[in-house]
C-alpha cells in the first residue's frame, strides 16, 4: 500500500505520506504556543502521521491573522516550540511549521467570535498588502509596501526559519496561498503595482521567489522545504494552475522539494465547486507538467480515496486537516481500513 510507504526527502524520511496539514487554533497568548498546542499536534504524531505540520506561524507580529496566532518572531515562542517539536519527533513524526503574514487579511477576530476584522479600540493593527486594496467591504486598507517594507517580510521570513530550525522543526512550508500576504502579490487581483513587484507573472512572483531563496540559505540543506499555494483564484482574471505550474518550475532549482496544493482564499465571494477532491486534480497537474513533488488536499476523508491518489500518481503526499480534527488517528484508522500494520507506541499496543 503506497500510502504507507516512506517519503524520503534530502536527509529526512516521512515514515508514511498522510500529513497533518497546517490548521489554526487562534489560541496563544503574545504567539506563545502553549499546552493546547502541544496536546493538538502531540496527539496527532501519535495518531501516525508520517508529518505534523504547525499553523501558520507568523513571522512578524503585524502579520498574525488574529492576536491569537502562534508566531516565530522572537526567542520566546522559540523556546516554547522547543518541547512541542521534541514530543512530535519522539513518536516518530516530522515536526513541520508553517511560516505565514496574513497581509491585508490579518487583524481579525478567531472565527467563533465571527472573524471580522478588528476595531480600533479592541487592538487593531496596521496591515500591509502589495497595494492599498481591501479584502472585502468594511475591511482594513492595508497600506501598500515599500521597498523599505518589502525587505523587511523578506528578512522576517529568514529570521522565523532560523528559529524554526533552532526550535526543533525538521520540515518548513513556506504559505503562499489562501489570500494571505505572498499570495495577494502573486494575483492580479490584489497586486496592482507598477514596479518591480507588479505587473508582470515575473514580477508579481518576485517576492515569494525572494521568500524562498532567502528561507532555503538558512534553512538546513539536509532539510525539505515545501511551499503551499492556492492552484486557483477561482476568478476570472486572477491566479490560475497554468501559473502555479510555472511557479512551480521557477521555485524547484531555488530549493523548493514539495508544492502543497490547496486553492482559492483571495477573493471572499468566489464560487468554488467544492467536492471530496475537488483540489486534487490541480496537485496532479503540477505534479507532472512541473516535475516536481506535491501534496493533495481538500476534503479527503476516506483512507481509500486517500490511497488511491497516491497509488494514482496524483500527488506524493496526501494533507489532511479538518478531517483529523475529527479524528486525530486518522492515519492509524486508516492503515487498519487498508490492512496495513502501523507501528504504535507502547502504551496502546494493547488495542492492536
Amino acid at each position: 500500500m503506497n500510502l504507507f510507504t516512506p517519503l524520503a526527502q534530502r536527509g529526512l524520511s516521512l515514515r508514511n505520506r498522510l500529513a497533518i496539514a497546517p490548521m489554526c487554533q487562534y489560541s496563544a497568548n503574545e504567539g506563545v504556543p502553549d499546552d493546547w498546542h502541544l496536546v493538538h499536534l502531540g496527539s496527532r504524531a501519535v495518531g501516525g502521521a508520517g508529518a505534523v505540520i504547525a499553523e501558520a506561524t507568523a513571522v512578524s507580529a503585524e502579520g498574525r491573522i488574529s492576536a491569537g496566532d502562534v508566531g516565530l518572531w522572537n526567542d520566546a515562542q522559540l523556546a516554547a516550540w522547543q518541547p512541542i517539536t521534541r514530543f512530535l519527533t519522539a513518536q516518530g513524526a516530522v515536526a513541520g511549521v508553517q511560516l505565514a503574514h496574513a497581509g491585508r487579511k490579518a487583524s481579525v477576530l478567531p472565527p467563533w467570535e465571527g472573524g471580522h476584522p478588528l476595531a480600533a479600540d479592541a487592538g487593531a493593527w496596521q496591515t500591509v498588502a502589495p497595494s492599498a486594496v481591501p479584502f472585502d467591504a468594511h475591511w482594513h486598507v492595508p497600506r501598500a509596501l515599500d521597498a523599505a517594507g518589502i525587505a523587511k517580510v523578506i528578512a522576517d521570513f529568514r529570521a522565523a526559519a532560523v528559529r524554526a530550525l533552532e526550535a526543533g522543526f525538521q520540515l518548513v512550508e513556506v504559505h503562499a496561498a489562501h489570500g494571505y500576504l505572498l499570495h495577494q502579490f502573486m494575483s492580479p487581483l490584489s497586486n496592482h503595482r507598477t514596479d518591480a513587484y507588479g505587473g508582470s507573472f515575473e514580477n508579481r512572483t518576485r517576492l515569494v521567489r525572494e521568500v524562498v531563496s532567502a528561507v532555503r540559505e538558512v534553512w538546513s540543506e539536509h532539510l525539505p522545504l515545501w511551499l503551499r499555494v492556492s492552484a486557483t483564484d477561482w476568478t476570472d482574471g486572477g491566479w490560475d494552475v497554468e501559473q502555479s505550474v510555472q511557479l512551480a518550475r521557477d521555485v524547484k532549482p531555488l530549493g523548493i522539494d514539495l508544492i502543497d496544493v490547496s486553492s482559492g482564499g483571495l477573493i471572499p465571494h468566489a464560487k468554488i465547486p467544492v467536492s471530496p477532491g475537488y483540489q486534487v486534480p490541480f496537485a496532479s497537474r503540477i505534479r507532472h507538467d512541473a516535475d516536481i513533488a506535491t501534496g493533495a488536499v481538500g476534503l479527503i476523508t476516506e483512507s481509500t480515496h486517500a490511497a488511491r491518489i497516491i497509488d494514482e500518481g496524483a500527488a506524493d503526499v496526501v494533507l489532511i486537516a479538518r478531517e483529523s480534527l475529527r479524528d486525530p488517528y486518522f492515519p492509524r484508522r486508516a492503515a487498519q481500513e487498508l490492512g496495513v500494520s502501523i507501528t504504535a507506541p507502547v502504551q496502546y499496543q494493547r488495542a492492536w
